[in-house]
């Protein structure tokens, strides 16, 4: 006992980094255990994920406080220099400690959380991870035509919440109004065209109604908001070449491209059967010539 004595006082921190490694090898073999558990019930749900992000905080944050615990006598001396360096640091990493920041506020401040589309730092995607310093996102638009996936995995500084605005296209209401626009001849039976419109935009967004009304009535109680039409409505304008008719409605933000590609097609073959009653305009351009005499 005596030796064994001897050599602790003898190699202090080589004891305590023993115990060190001893804690953190418990530590993480009682993490997995608890996570493997969990994962029977939770692989098919959302919590999935922030189960084991919170696994994950919770055991840096474990760690660090037995790292401050077992070698704290041995940083005392650090004290005088770290103050020292702070200021330095501190504006060293100024752009970190932002995004620290504006991570601290996405977990607290509802600004988004994963599977949100949004638009961040000029970048539209899915959430599909909120890191520490960056978020990360699945790509979507650019030169692809629609709100789809680009396949590019683009990671955001959190800062960007602090200096631009964060649109969320899922936050309390995942329903967009959207508007196709179809050009027609003067000459065209306007209150056929209207019908038209109507009843194929009926068929195709009736489905999203009902829930975009209950989300609606959720978003009045949280937020301060006029009634607003969830109906789809018609509207017309002129311009000097045609008769502009436009079709708004409400949909899914993830059903976009697919419901406007199902309403194009069904108004094109509703205007074609009424082809004797409506003509689709196109642009036309007039060219006079001097004739000399």
């Amino acid at each position: 006992m005596a030796s064994i004595r001897n050599f602790i006082e003898s190699y202090p921190l080589l004891i305590n980094i023993i115990w060190f490694l001893l804690f953190f090898t418990f530590l993480y073999i009682l993490r997995r255990f608890i996570l493997n558990r969990l994962y029977k019930r939770l692989k098919q749900s959302e919590h999935w994920y922030v189960t084991q992000k919170i696994a994950s905080w919770l055991n840096n944050l474990i760690l660090f406080i037995a790292f401050m615990f077992i070698f704290g006598r041995n940083l005392t001396g650090l004290s005088t220099t770290l103050g020292l360096a702070g200021a330095g640091v501190t504006y060293a990493l100024r752009e970190v400690i932002v995004s620290i920041a504006g991570w601290v506020a996405i977990l607290f401040g509802d600004f988004f959380e994963t599977g949100d589309r949004v638009l961040l730092g000029g970048i539209t995607g899915d959430v599909v991870d909120i890191g520490v310093l960056r978020t990360t996102l699945m790509e979507v638009g650019e030169w692809v035509g629609g709100d789809q996936y680009t396949g590019r995995i683009v990671r955001v500084s959190n800062s960007y919440i602090f200096s631009s605005p964060v649109y969320n296209y899922a936050a309390d209401f995942k329903f967009l109004w959207d508007e196709i626009m179809v050009p027609l001849r003067f000459n065209s039976n306007m209150n056929l065209a209207k019908t038209i419109l109507l009843e194929v935009g009926h068929k195709h967004t009736t489905e999203y109604r009902a829930e975009a009304q209950n989300a609606w009535l959720n978003m009045k109680r949280r937020y301060k908001l006029e009634n607003a039409s969830l109906d789809n409505q018609v509207f017309l304008t002129f311009n000097d070449n045609w008769v502009e008719i436009n079709l708004r409605y409400v949909v899914d933000y993830r059903q976009r491209r697919g419901v406007k590609d199902k309403l194009f097609s069904d108004i094109l073959q509703r205007f074609k059967e009424e082809s004797e009653s409506i003509e689709l305009a196109s642009e036309t351009i007039e060219i006079i010539t001097n004739k000399e005499s």
